[in-house]
């Protein structure tokens, strides 16, 4: 699917876009489930983007929030295209949540990494050593699932139109020896190989900057190139991930990300540390 198509920000935006025609009309969540004859949570969820909807319940929606006829077809579309499945649907049993379809739209990507070296960036035997050691329990039909799943999310840097990829890690992922002195070796010469793409940068946030702004854990914050579509920033945990939408949460984690970007070495500079230790490991 090409980039500027994914249905994942198609439907949020179409979530957005019926929660504000709604508000103009004036009416409840509870008001337009009684008037559609249906349950206000399923009115809910197709405001929060949890759920899709239907072309036909669309219309429906415009009907009473009383939008002109020569409007509504444009959202009716809206509603087709969010209804497509992107290429991770092939992967539903890794790919659980909206991450990869916003990523996959996104044109630019902000992240900080605390312990791991970014999906985007990991070598397959890095992939491998990591899901093993986090999921011992998993098969290996399941592991290499889950490496060949990432490594499909990998393409979007040598898209013709890639995101801008902005990424600060914690010195520690550099001495880390993911997998044995070989696949991390690896692993931090595709880090150097990376780093020279035109839209990659890559920084380093070194041990003597002490207390930073990043401890609370890692993060992307996703931009996107339409208005209709505000940044997201998804915020990772142990299990799953969490996403942040509201323009002061938003706004903080850009502040967030500006202080560690400052606090970070330059990018050259970066280089330079991670040389050293691949350096080491010879």
């Amino acid at each position: 699917m090409p980039r500027g198509n994914s249905p994942t920000v198609r439907r949020r935006r179409l979530a957005s876009e019926l929660r504000r025609l709604r508000e103009a009309a004036k009416l409840t969540i509870d008001e337009v489930g009684e008037k559609l004859e249906c349950s206000a949570s399923k009115i809910s969820r197709i405001e929060t983007g949890h759920v899709g909807v239907t072309p036909r319940d669309v219309r429906d929606m415009l009907e009473l929030y009383a939008l002109p006829e020569d409007e509504r077809e444009a959202l009716v579309q809206l509603a087709r295209e969010a209804r497509k499945k992107g290429w991770w649907h092939a992967f539903n049993e890794v790919f659980t949540g909206a991450f990869v379809g916003l990523e996959s739209d996104a044109s630019s990507l902000r992240t900080y990494q605390s312990l791991l070296v970014p999906g985007l960036l990991q070598t397959e035997d890095y992939t491998r050593a990591v899901i093993k050691a986090i999921a011992p329990d998993y098969s290996e039909e399941t592991v290499e699932r889950r490496v060949t799943a990432r490594q499909s999310r990998q393409t979007l840097l040598t898209d013709a139109q890639p995101p801008e990829f902005w990424v600060i890690m914690d010195e520690a992922v550099l001495h880390r020896t993911v997998g044995g002195p070989d696949i991390m070796r690896g692993q931090l010469r595709r880090l150097l190989e990376t780093a020279q793409l035109p839209h990659v940068t890559l920084q380093v946030l070194p041990f003597e900057a002490g207390a930073h702004a990043g401890m609370e854990g890692p993060f992307m914050i996703l931009g996107f190139p339409e208005q209709a579509d505000p940044d997201v920033v998804y915020v990772e945990n142990t299990t799953s991930g969490s996403y942040l939408e509201e323009p002061p949460d938003v706004h903080r984690y850009t502040l967030m990300f500006d202080h560690l970007r400052a606090t970070a070495l330059k990018p050259a500079d970066t280089l330079l540390m991670v040389k050293q230790a691949a350096e080491r490991l010879t």
